[in-house]
């Protein structure tokens, strides 16, 4: 397992998605960023993290930016994560 502190996991979602290409056109649409990029690093680093620590981390990280952005929870107040 590699050694990374969960912050780092937020710092890293947060510059990947600064450097995609265009601007966001609404807050939708920069959450659908942060989703797309969350749901690549959980496919490429599931394995580095204790079963389920990673995957739980983003959702609820994606719960937050989706509160934050003034965006509607989905019914289940759950994002929706592999």
């Amino acid at each position: 397992m590699t050694i990374r502190s969960l912050a780092e996991v937020g710092a890293r979602l947060e510059e990947a998605v600064a450097h995609l290409p265009g601007d966001p056109d609404s807050p939708q649409d920069l959450y659908d960023r942060y989703e797309m990029v969350a749901i690549a690093m959980l496919d490429s680093e599931h394995a580095d993290w204790p079963e389920g620590m990673l995957q739980k981390y983003l959702m609820l990280w994606l719960q937050l930016r989706r509160m934050e952005l003034g965006l509607k929870l989905f019914a289940d107040d759950e994002p929706r994560l592999p």
